[in-house]
């Protein structure tokens, strides 16, 4: 059994960590961080004329709550949920690509991949599509490690084909790119609040960064992303704390809330991968997220 296949079980098989475990209780996601993620993203629909949002990896539906508010229709997905046949309106993957379980392999002393057993023990030799993979995306030397995309990127483009005319789908995950990859990858485990170490035994959540440069689209910062939406985390003025107090607070925790969405040291540096159907849509998704 492959690490991946493992993997996959702990997670998703009977008596699995997301069979039995919220998300919410064993890590924060920008969903948990503020409304004003959500609030961000209703506005993105709104400019892209949009009036439902599918939620693919919806854990408790907190960023569906906050739509619905918002007069948004939302259909909610669950992490291992099908997909319908067809993705209408505004399609957000926030941390979902991160628990879809992948292939982690180590180069041996001579160069070779090979793939990681259940135990992070060396196995096979990598070769097929995942060896291809690895060496348009991730090349590496003796002693490195690294997460094979491939899975990563079939779940996106299996959303993506799905996608009607004036949908955009935007995967929003924290990940790296080419000029960047971790020489030892990123394979870890959480469990209440706390990294720990990945066992595949469903005791914990497993999760991997993800290559973001291979799923195709368009690769822009959450802190960038979220500015462009109108997030601020500019601090209210003195003098409203004494004609307006209550008003100064409400706005001082909004701008503390939005400081942690737009860092760029955690929040802030995830990547949105967006993407759309058509070319009228894109070039209206481009002008709301990069302003």
């Amino acid at each position: 059994m492959t690490f991946r296949d493992a993997w996959q079980r702990a997670l998703y098989g009977p008596g699995g960590f997301y069979r039995r475990e919220r998300p919410a209780a064993h890590f924060r996601t920008s969903v948990h961080a503020s409304v004003l993620f959500g609030h961000a993203i209703a506005r993105l629909a709104g400019q892209l004329g949009l009036s439902a949002v599918v939620d693919i990896g919806a854990g408790s539906g907190e960023l569906g709550k906050v739509l619905r508010d918002e007069g948004l229709s939302v259909l909610d997905i669950e992490l291992d949920d099908q997909l319908p046949d067809r993705l209408t309106g505004l399609v957000i993957a926030n941390e979902w690509l991160d628990n879809v379980p992948c292939e982690v392999v180590e180069w041996d002393e001579d160069g070779v991949p090979r793939y990681l057993a259940a135990d992070l023990t060396p196995g096979e030799v990598v070769d097929g599509n995942d060896l291809g993979w690895l060496q348009e995306w991730w090349p590496g030397e003796p002693g490195d490690r690294a997460e094979v995309g491939r899975a990563r990127d079939e779940a996106w483009q299996d959303v993506v084909r799905r996608l009607a005319d004036g949908a955009v789908a935007i995967a929003i995950d924290y990940g790296h790119v080419r000029s960047g990859r971790p020489p030892y990858g990123t394979l870890t485990g959480f469990r209440d609040g706390r990294e720990c170490s990945p066992e595949p035994d469903g005791s914990c959540d497993i999760t991997a960064h993800v290559a973001l440069d291979s799923l195709g689209g368009t690769i822009l910062s959450q802190r960038d992303a979220l500015r462009a939406l109108g997030v601020s985390a500019a601090r209210p003025s003195l003098e409203l704390a004494h004609t307006e107090p209550l008003r100064y607070l409400s706005e001082l925790s909004s701008a503390g809330e939005a400081a942690e969405l737009l860092d760029p040291s955690g929040l802030g540096g995830f990547g949105w991968v967006w993407t759309a159907a058509d070319a009228a849509t894109v070039r209206r998704a481009s002008r709301a997220l990069c302003a």
